[in-house]
């Protein structure tokens, strides 16, 4: 058995829980969340948890049977207090903002770079230069604060570039002289 499958899941007062056949469906304050849900795993729902198990022990199932809980957890987590994501920009002219349902880049090419933010997800520009990322769903947030990353990775030589909050460089040293 899976040790992270066989922990129980806390339900918050303010999230209502559906299990329907194979649909599991969370509802919070910041949205409803909806996950398909293989017949090896069963969910059993009392009073304000969540109980993941697999039907057959095989290696497989026992893999499944923590991610499955993982990404339970993660829908109740996420319609309750939603996640977020930071970037930074750092580099000489490098700024942001939001303008509509769209997040314009300004990262040192000839144009600005303009990005379509999916539904579901709200982006907050503070100080030109930090980008909030906040969404219900975790893995749709990754999705999208990776493709605004992919514009301009940092790169090691001068460190500039789309970071995400507290990531480091390592530095190189570049060319040495005569």
């Amino acid at each position: 058995m899976s040790r992270i499958g066989k922990l129980p899941i806390k339900i918050p007062t303010t999230v209502d829980v559906t299990n329907t056949d194979s649909v599991i469906t969370v509802k919070g304050k910041f949205g409803t969340l909806e996950r398909v849900i293989p017949a090896i795993i069963g969910v059993e729902q009392t009073e304000g948890s969540l109980i993941v198990s697999v039907k057959k022990e095989e290696r497989t199932n026992k893999a499944l049977h923590g991610l499955y809980r993982t990404l339970i957890n993660n829908m109740i987590i996420g319609v309750s207090e939603e996640f977020l994501i930071t970037l930074v920009l750092q580099g000489v002219g490098y700024r942001a903002s939001v303008q509509g349902k769209s997040l314009v880049l300004n990262l040192g090419f000839s144009h600005p770079v303009n990005i379509e933010m999916p539904q579901g997800i709200k982006v907050q520009v503070t100080q030109n230069t930090t980008i909030d990322i906040k969404a219900c769903d975790k893995e749709q947030l990754g999705l999208f604060a990776a493709k605004v990353r992919s514009w301009r990775p940092p790169e090691p030589y001068k460190g500039k570039g789309i970071l995400y909050k507290g990531e480091t460089i390592l530095r190189k040293a570049g060319k040495s002289g005569k």
